[in-house]
């Protein structure tokens, strides 16, 4: 197996980039290829480690490239116009068999435009999107979609429920992944017209195409653990990531600090210590990786643009999971079927 890893990408590339992937090399199976400018990545691991990237490990290679797509580019141009770039070749790998899945924090406009131009759709799929996975009390819950697209129709909604009880039926051997779609109440009346009739041919469709559909969730009751998948459209799906990530990083930094308040709290804060480190752990969406990007050819993950060391070395180990488990195989093959 052979992961390719966008070095140039992300607001703290390559540093992170780079020093995620070393965590990582150890932990995995497969070959990890760095995508980037050479020159760079060799003086970075040599100024991190002392060392060529060689003699740290021979499952690490380096695909030099001379462009690099900016966070401000306009995706489409980018894509058609920075053909050496790391993210345009790391998408020529994968999809030329080079490499068995493709890892960016880079631009994730010129990323989704590339993965559905370069890689293409699954047949019968009539837009990707990007399921990303959060914690959940007791399981996890995978949010879909995390924002690769703001404007959607019923027939969207539709199939990143499909999608994504595909996913996690043959990856994590959920046999029922329950299904919500995100809404501002539970009775089927509630909501926009996105949303009423989303419910309405989701509802309709359910039985048909192996669906577990559990009706509208509100975002209060989405870490229950009573769902395993909650739906929404791009837009809402990327506001509601981005506050629960702002709302876990608040309760992590007000413990934090309301330990460390004085003396006498930090001594008794000692014999919950272990339950309080179970806490941070749930609560820290880095343990939990990129967002695979559901309904192209090839396994793409979408890192966080501000990706750290920490949440690049989870992602690459969650990117071997999804190759070694066939997902993109499995959602192929039942497609074709249907």
């Amino acid at each position: 197996m052979k992961i390719l890893l966008d070095v140039m990408g992300g607001d703290n590339s390559p540093d992170a980039n780079i020093k995620g992937a070393i965590k990582a090399i150890n932990q995995i199976k497969a070959e990890l290829v760095l995508i980037g400018k050479e020159e760079v990545i060799r003086s970075k691991i040599k100024e991190f480690y002392g060392k060529e990237p060689e003699e740290i490990s021979d499952r690490l290679k380096i695909k030099n490239t001379t462009e690099i797509i900016e966070m401000e580019d306009t995706p489409t141009i980018a894509i058609k116009s920075k053909k050496d770039s790391s993210m345009v070749v790391g998408f020529k790998m994968l999809k030329e068999d080079e490499g068995d899945v493709f890892i960016s924090a880079g631009n994730s406009g010129a990323l989704l435009t590339g993965a559905t131009l370069l890689v293409g759709r699954i047949k019968g799929i009539d837009r990707p999107a990007l399921a990303g996975i959060l914690p959940a009390y007791k399981s996890r819950l995978l949010l879909i979609d995390c924002g690769s697209n703001t404007n959607c129709k019923p027939i969207n909604l539709l199939q990143f429920a499909q999608m994504s009880s595909i996913y996690l039926r043959n990856t994590f051997g959920n046999e029922k992944p329950r299904v919500g779609l995100l809404n501002i109440g539970t009775e089927e009346t509630k909501g926009n017209e996105l949303i009423r009739e989303s419910y309405k041919l989701i509802k309709e469709k359910a039985d048909e195409l192996d669906i577990e559909f559990v009706g509208n969730v509100e975002g209060r009751d989405a870490f229950s653990g009573d769902i395993d998948i909650l739906v929404a459209d791009g837009f809402t799906g990327n506001v509601f990531l981005k506050t629960v990530e702002g709302v876990g990083k608040l309760v992590k930094r007000t413990l934090k600090e309301s330990i460390k308040k004085n003396i006498f709290t930090t001594l008794g804060a000692i014999p919950a210590m272990p339950s309080l480190n179970s806490l941070s752990k749930a609560m820290d969406y880095k343990e939990y990786g990129g967002a695979l990007f559901l309904g192209v050819k090839k396994p793409v993950v979408k890192a966080h643009g501000s990706s750290d060391e920490k949440l690049f070395e989870f992602t690459i180990k969650q990117a071997e999971q999804f190759v070694e488990n066939r997902a993109v195989e499995k959602m192929i093959e039942k497609f074709q079927k249907d």
